[in-house]
């Protein structure tokens, strides 16, 4: 019998994994949630699936969340600045833990790219390098929720707004990317890197989507990257955060959140969810 833990269990990303891993035919009573807020995990709990406390912040509370554990599926935590010592805080108590597969959600190209999120997981995957414990390595491009959460303001503002120089980005969504990290920690094949993506379009054919889905006339404005941190700062973010995320896009001028691997689809065994299914479910 081999039990799965997933961390941020309660998160958006690490909520669904757990769901993957049920849908794909891993009893309840064989998976553990890892949560910082365990009630937000009741209903998982109320399923059969076991809840246990873990903070990365807490190694106390690693170790117990990990006991008896066989793969771990590392969802990257949320805390931009913090990630590194919080996941290398999860690698360490895995290794105390005997835990024999780590499956790491990492960023598309992180080796290769200049996106600004980058660095804190070739850190992490460095961490897994250098551990004793397999790791699979599951670099995700862009969320389309990243899109499609901000349908209300575009068609509020009838603008798509980016600094992406017209490059076309590859996109899923966070349901298909769960579903690969589940696929990934059921397989008895660990050791691989995969570049993760589905569906390629550019904030153009953003725009034009979510005017098809929606009836609101909505349109791509492109704008310097440095126009676009002043916009950020306009609607309230401070001029370090603003910088940080504009440069997010001057990333994907470059093409790097794009990418023509198939890796998603295969290891789903489905195509990516589309965009203009993801903007028409949004829509809804």
């Amino acid at each position: 019998m081999t039990t799965y833990a997933v961390t941020g269990a309660s998160g958006q990303l690490g909520r669904l994994v757990v769901e993957s891993l049920l849908a794909r035919g891993i009893a309840a009573t064989d998976v553990v949630a890892l949560a910082r807020t365990t009630a937000k995990a009741a209903d998982l709990s109320a399923r059969g699936v076991e809840v246990r406390f873990g903070d990365y912040d807490d190694a106390a509370s690693l170790d117990s969340a990990l006991a008896g554990v066989d793969r771990l599926v590392l969802v990257s935590a949320s805390e931009v600045g913090k990630r590194v010592g919080q996941h290398r805080a999860v690698i360490a108590a895995a290794e105390r833990a005997g835990v024999s597969r780590i499956v790491y959600t990492s960023l598309l190209g992180a080796d290769s790219t200049s996106n600004p999120l980058a660095p804190e997981h070739v850190a992490t995957e460095e961490a897994l390098a250098a551990s004793p414990i397999p790791a699979t390595i599951l670099r995700n491009s862009w969320y389309l929720e990243n899109y499609t959460g901000q349908i209300g303001t575009y068609t509020a503002t009838g603008t798509v707004l980016g600094a992406t120089g017209g490059a076309t980005i590859a996109a899923a969504s966070r349901a298909d990317y769960a579903e690969a990290a589940a696929a990934a920690a059921i397989q008895e094949q660990a050791g691989a890197t995969y570049e993760l993506a589905g569906t390629r379009f550019t904030l153009a054919e953003l725009a034009s989507t979510v005017t098809s889905a929606t009836g609101t006339e909505v349109g791509h404005s492109d704008v310097s990257v440095e126009q676009l941190a002043a916009t950020f700062e306009e609607v309230g973010m401070d001029a370090g955060t603003a910088g940080f995320w504009a440069s997010v896009d001057a990333s994907i001028a470059k093409g790097e959140l794009d990418t023509e691997s198939t890796a998603l689809a295969e290891l789903i065994g489905r195509p990516a969810t589309s965009l203009a299914d993801a903007v028409a479910t949004a829509a809804a």
